[in-house]
């Protein structure tokens, strides 16, 4: 770039800048498109292929049947092939002479580029004179900055002045971008007409329009254009000032800046409003994840702190209570003591203690609070970008559109099909306006039918998934206690929960990748009508798919293990033998953590970080590989590659679908299952400090430029976080109450308990199981494994003693507890619910001084109009009115 550009970004060399050849008209868009040199040399195919082995072999039998002489003769096969890649590349050639034609047409200027140094690529250049770009500006209703300039007073209530006295502090963590134009003034924006050309600022017309929206204006018309079969990979190159660049890099995409603010208005100047809307959503979240991670290590710490002050992990860990365990499968485990499971019991006290209540009540406020704070900051986006009245001027252009008959939606307008891909885009032909027909109902049937039967089986499978997981815990549990190295049988446990654990880390990453494809194929079955419907039917099958897929594990341990098993003497069996598995005594608390911590790490360092780093690296070296250059005739190629041509080696822009998903199954991982894994905040915290940056310096130095697309919000995935806010609550509720021991230690201690402290929780926690009870071939192997006769062992639920009346049911403990359970859901729900709905209906969407601003613009215009037609009047009123012939002038005036 250095050798391209000089410091002020000027360039050193014209016929390498974004003009064509005459140096003067500017290229807006670039289209490449393969070409065939006329002194090209197909390549042969392999000696011994099977085609070129037939071919030879049939031309020696030919040659020995024949009596006349040996002469050289063509494989006719060749020649056929020959003249039909000759026709197919004739035919492709005046496909895109005719659609250069209609572009020509809408007044586009084009200049071709077949003398470039990548072999067999050519490029088109297309730049839009003015007279198209006023022209498309007017269709599009494209709000431009007229000469109208007013001040922007700042708010003078409590919270602005708090917004503005954190803006001051946080001064030094802004980057250091140069604005244009101060803060203190804007410009009064209006929707551009040819017929009002007076009201804009004119001065300088190569200015007016920037190269983001001369590159949108020639896109809509790229779509718009009537083509056959015509076939280009297009090369947005919008041009980029050096400087530009080098500041995008250095305060944006550099990890050495990770600490500061992001230039949300220079992203969006370059990279279009949606993509602004996504790093600043990106931005507000991680920005709200610091006060959640704090408070989620203080909770951890007391945790830790008080681990030595747990009652019943200190009964557990007692060596003086000698209680003797059921076996935790058949035959091959034994009787074990409940003082085994001490560490299970301190570590489950970092995560199940009374701090995790206050924590999940915290976040789920925490969630509302996000979702306020992201539609104020988006409403003040809207504001300084001018997308205020975004959304309603293109309701009102499409009824227009309908109306009148015209081109409808964006998917039909084009006579092409448009794969947009993250900077490639692929047109293929469609229909024609005139023969494209319109689908029913009972058209798109088999297509829904299909999406449903797909999507249940694809979540079918997810749940077999988990299921044979399940029975790789159920089987290697026994096979390790079954070992006879002691290595093995000593932290059986642990050995169970981290590899089960992992591999559902490596079904997740394998099966997100399937159902991403299988959601897109449903999409393009089901023919949306427009892109914008095609877009949230994608995202909805492929969030349902992709949320199963990774929550289903973390359910099952959360609401069902250790709850479907049965109990001594009577357990509950699946596929013949499997007996269901048993949570430890401290409960499943602690492996719904270490597969949360596994599955959310991994999916973060792997997923999301590796493969976003590594892939386009090995596609590099693979290309590399290809080439048969070495590094310096490739750097030396490199200097002298003109700014399009370079551009077309950088990756694809395939959307930000995948960067919203991942981040909202973050959110997800972070707001559901918090009660349990309160350090989850802030690993997602490191996570998205790392991911700005990562997305920001593939955007600057990896990607091509993508299309500069208009959003005045973030779309579904507003709706999206929404969901999942409000299940959130939910979800913490249950697993309090139900996975964790809160509830049946809040009712021991108030009811059962002698001295209303927690003495003897354990043991009113474990029920007694006579051995001789045990069903034939279930009993251990090994009943002398502890070197003593076991004739009753304890085993961890609410039952009545075998010497009971009622041996084995469920006591009247357990009533209770599920009693006190459902009421702490309901009432937990219906509190926190509440709080939710008081903080947002607290909370305005709109920052009262945007809205004042807003105000103040609409009346400014209207006061701009009433200017205009009142100066339209009186020039129609001098029009109008005779000219009175002049008079001669008096005797006393000549004198005087």
């Amino acid at each position: 770039m250095k050798t391209l550009y000089a410091a002020d970004g000027s360039d050193l060399h014209p016929h390498f800048g974004p003009y064509f050849s005459d140096g003067k008209r500017r290229v807006d868009y670039v289209l490449a498109y393969q070409i065939q040199k006329p002194n090209t040399v197909r390549k042969p195919s392999p000696k011994f292929g099977e085609n070129n082995f037939i071919r030879r072999l049939r031309r020696s039998i030919s040659m020995r049947s024949s009596r006349a002489p040996l002469q050289p003769k063509e494989d006719p096969e060749i020649t056929a092939q020959e003249h039909q890649t000759d026709y197919h590349e004739d035919d492709k050639r005046f496909r895109r002479d005719e659609y250069e034609e209609n572009l020509l047409e809408t007044g586009l200027e084009l200049e071709k580029d077949e003398g470039s140094k990548i072999p067999g690529i050519g490029f088109l250049k297309i730049h839009a004179p003015w007279h198209v770009l006023c022209r498309e500006a007017e269709f599009m209703k494209l709000k431009m900055p007229t000469k109208k300039v007013y001040d922007v007073k700042q708010g003078g209530n409590v919270v602005e002045k708090v917004r503005l006295f954190i803006h001051k502090v946080t001064a030094p963590l802004h980057p250091k971008v140069d604005v244009s134009h101060p803060h203190s003034v804007k410009s009064l924006s209006h929707p551009f007409s040819r017929e009002k050309q007076h009201l804009f600022d004119l001065s300088d017309k190569n200015k007016f329009f920037d190269s983001t929206t001369r590159s949108s204006i020639v896109y809509e018309v790229l779509k718009r254009t009537r083509c056959t079969k015509a076939k280009y990979s297009m090369v947005l190159y919008s041009y980029i000032p050096f400087v530009v660049l080098q500041l995008l890099y250095e305060e944006w995409a550099s990890y050495s800046v990770f600490y500061k603010y992001q230039p949300i208005g220079l992203i969006r100047k370059y990279f279009g409003e949606k993509v602004g809307l996504y790093f600043a959503w990106l931005g507000v979240y991680t920005q709200m994840l610091i006060p959640a991670a704090i408070v989620g290590v203080i909770v951890f710490l007391y945790g830790c702190a008080t681990v030595d002050e747990n009652i019943p992990s200190m009964e557990i860990c007692d060596p003086r209570n000698n209680v003797t365990m059921c076996p935790l499968c058949d035959q091959a485990c034994s009787y074990w003591k409940l003082v085994t499971a001490c560490g299970t019991a301190r570590a489950s006290h970092l995560f199940d203690n009374p701090a995790t209540v206050f924590f999940s009540i915290f976040m789920a406020l925490w969630a509302v609070l996000f979702m306020e704070h992201w539609k104020r900051r988006q409403m003040r986006l809207n504001y300084i970008w001018d997308l205020t009245g975004f959304g309603e001027e293109e309701e009102v252009s499409v009824r227009n559109v309908k109306k009148n008959k015209a081109s409808p939606d964006h998917s039909h307008i084009c006579l092409f099909y448009l794969y947009v891909f993250k900077y490639n885009h692929v047109l293929a032909p469609t229909q024609s306006l005139d023969e494209k027909v319109k689908l029913t109902c009972s058209d798109r049937l088999p297509a829904y039918m299909t999406t449903v039967v797909m999507m249940c089986l694809m979540i079918s499978v997810t749940f077999a998934i988990v299921f044979g997981v399940i029975l790789y815990r159920i089987s290697i549990k026994a096979a390790l206690h079954m070992s006879s190295y002691p290595a093995a049988r000593s932290n059986i446990r642990a050995t169970v929960k981290t590899t089960a654990a992992i591999i559902n880390l490596i079904i997740i990453i394998i099966m997100d990748e399937i159902y991403a494809a299988i959601a897109r194929w449903l999409t393009t079955l089901e023919v949306p009508k427009t892109d914008k419907s095609f877009e949230q039917r994608l995202i909805f099958k492929t969030f349902i798919l992709k949320f199963v897929n990774a929550f289903t594990p973390i359910v099952y341990l959360a609401f069902f293990r250790g709850r479907l098993v049965g109990r001594p003497g009577k357990y509950l069996y699946v596929v013949g033998s499997y007996r269901m598995e048993e949570c430890a005594h401290s409960g499943c608390l602690m492996e719904l953590c270490i597969q949360l911590c596994i599955t959310m790490l991994g999916k973060q360092l792997i997923q999301n970080n590796l493969f976003e780093i590594g892939i386009p690296k090995i596609k590099k070296l693979l290309r590399q590989r290809k080439s048969e250059m070495d590094t310096k005739q490739e750097e030396e190629l490199n200097k002298t590659l003109r700014r399009h041509e370079k551009d077309h080696f950088l990756g694809p822009f395939i959307g930000l679908n995948p960067e919203y998903m991942e981040m909202i199954i973050q959110f997800g991982m972070v707001t559901l299952f918090v009660a349990s894994f309160p350090l989850a905040p802030l690993f997602a915290l490191l996570n998205n400090i790392i991911e700005i940056r990562l997305d920001a310096k593939k955007f600057v130095t990896e990607l091509r430029r993508p299309i500069a697309a208009k959003a005045k919000d973030i779309g579904i995935w507003y709706n999206l976080l929404r969901g999942l806010s409000k299940v959130a609550v939910i979800v913490n509720a249950f697993v309090i109450s139900f996975t964790s021991d809160f509830i049946p230690r809040l009712v021991y201690q108030y009811t059962y308990s002698p001295d209303g402290t927690l003495h003897g929780f354990t043991n009113h926690t474990l029920a007694f199981f006579n051995v001789s009870d045990f069903q034939p071939g279930t009993d251990p192997l090994e009943p002398m494994h502890l070197g003593y006769k076991v004739d009753m062992c304890r085993y961890k639920d609410y039952r009545e003693p075998p010497w009971s009346t009622t041996p084995y049911d469920f006591s009247k403990e357990f009533w209770a507890i599920l009693a006190a359970r459902l009421a702490f859901v309901i009432v937990f729900q219906n509190v926190v619910m509440l709080m939710s709905d008081f903080v947002d209906w607290l909370i305005p969407d709109i920052p009262k001084d945007i809205s004042l601003q807003m105000h103040k613009e609409k009346i400014l215009m209207v006061e701009l109009f009433m200017k205009e037609e009142q100066g339209k009047r009186l020039t129609m009123r001098e029009r109008n009115t005779p000219q009175q012939p002049r008079s001669r002038p008096n005797s006393h005036t000549n004198c005087v």
